[in-house]
């Protein structure tokens, strides 16, 4: 079905409801054809600019999104790419392609001929480096910028393998999970184009990031269960399939699974932008009850929070986890929807994070105290005092809204804002603690 019948089934279904004039038909099939022309111009098909054009006004005007809701069967088929893609997509698939491969070899080069924590220590210099190429090359970057972002990746690659990191360090091992943290904000300059400072082009990348988590997880969890039948298969036939598929499939799978995440999202970015909103609706309040009730563990055991190092490090990373939920919710919110009870349970769930991080900075502060500083406790410390005041103005701002008193421009402006302090605190950790505690 050509463009144009698609348009004239819509229109009939307009002009069916009595509540609609002529003049505000016709005043929404524009903003309807701008919408299609904007998509078709990014390189998708006639149909499914129509489809996805069709759910992006489903959100402000009611006939719109009964429409999606009654034609919605097809937009299933709309989420893989069609067997014969055009020349564009055709185009865009082999760049995909090409930086996958490389980056799955780059990486199984480093594998092959370093030990194996300084490999570690360079994987996300060796994989994002290709993921910021293929923005680049879609957004058409200005060649001073690009060379700023392969600058960054050169030095951070020369930091990395050749700072002396002590062998199973805690320093070597806090630069493995920041490093990513740090570069991937690298990325999200390339993703906007060069314009990091629109706000809208950073909230923009967190819609990115929240999507392409999502995919990367279905491919990695596919992908590993390819790989547990197939190393059951070798291993029925009395072949062990352990050391190729620890030292090739794996890695390179891991790497090239970046780059196909990534274009995944891109691709069908406004169909399965309603896939992590889902998510984030179901593990919000999920959240909210084991904040709670690590809480009320807290308060009937409190000598518990003297535990030890690996309760605080589960601490942290629920806190990381209430972060996320709540930067991707605030990022993939329709603005023109007023503040409802989904919005006060996230208020809630900032309230009891901001409770279980006090208890953890007190513990973690005491732990310094008795036992003196390391690189482990400085990192953790310092995270979990940016991510407090993160959660601290997150919740006045989105108690505010949720009360009707406060936008939502202010939240996304608040979060745009602060969300380059992550980036520059993982920096300082892979740059700052090591010589600071003689790279052990």
């Amino acid at each position: 079905m050509g463009i144009e019948e698609e348009f004239a089934r819509w229109r009939a279904y307009a002009s069916a409801q009595p509540t609609l004039a002529a003049d505000d038909i016709a005043e929404m099939e524009g903003h309807l054809q701008d919408q299609v022309a904007d998509l078709a111009a990014a390189g998708l098909d006639d149909d499914e600019a129509f489809l996805i054009a069709i759910k992006r006004m489903g959100r402000v005007d009611d006939i719109s999104r009964e429409f999606a809701r009654v034609h919605s069967e097809r937009l299933w088929k709309q989420l893989l790419p069609v067997a014969e893609p055009a020349g564009p997509e055709r185009r865009e698939v082999a760049v995909v392609l090409a930086l996958a491969v490389g980056a799955a070899l780059v990486v199984r080069l480093g594998i092959a001929l370093l030990p194996d924590e300084v490999a570690l220590r360079l994987a996300a210099v060796g994989v994002l480096p290709f993921l910021t190429a293929y923005f680049a090359w879609k957004r058409r970057l200005r060649p001073p910028v690009a060379g700023v972002l392969t600058a960054v990746f050169v030095v951070s690659g020369l930091l990395l393998g050749l700072l002396p990191f002590d062998d199973g360090g805690a320093t070597g091992v806090l630069a493995i999970l920041h490093a990513p943290v740090a570069l991937w904000l690298t990325v999200g300059i390339a993703y906007a184009g060069g314009d990091w400072r629109s706000h809208e082009r950073r909230m923009d990348f967190v819609r990115f990031t929240g999507e392409w988590i999502v995919y990367y997880t279905l491919i990695a969890l596919g992908g590993g269960v390819l790989v547990g039948l197939t190393a059951g298969i070798f291993n029925a036939i009395g072949v062990d399939p352990t050391t190729v598929l620890a030292t090739w499939v794996l890695p390179c799978g891991a790497a090239g699974a970046v780059l196909v995440a990534a274009w995944l999202v891109e691709a069908k970015q406004a169909v399965i932008e309603n896939i992590a909103p889902v998510l984030t609706l179901v593990f919000t309040p999920l959240t909210l009850a084991l904040l709670i009730a690590v809480l009320g563990g807290f308060i009937a055991r409190p000598r518990v929070i003297d535990g030890g190092r690996d309760l605080l490090v589960l601490m942290a990373l629920i806190l990381v986890l209430v972060l996320g939920l709540w930067l991707y919710a605030v990022s993939a919110r329709a603005p023109e929807r007023a503040a409802g009870l989904f919005d006060r349970l996230q208020v809630a769930m900032l309230v009891a994070a901001i409770g279980v991080d006090l208890i953890v900075l007190v513990a973690m502060t005491a732990r310094i105290a008795e036992f003196g500083a390391s690189a482990n406790k400085v990192a953790a410390l310092g995270l979990n005092l940016v991510i407090l005041v993160n959660l601290v103005r997150s919740a006045w701002l989105g108690g505010r809204f949720a009360l009707g008193r406060g936008s939502l421009v202010e939240l996304e402006r608040w979060q745009t804002t602060y969300l380059p302090l992550y980036g520059v605190w993982a920096a300082a950790v892979v740059c700052v603690l090591p010589p600071v505690f003689g790279f052990a």
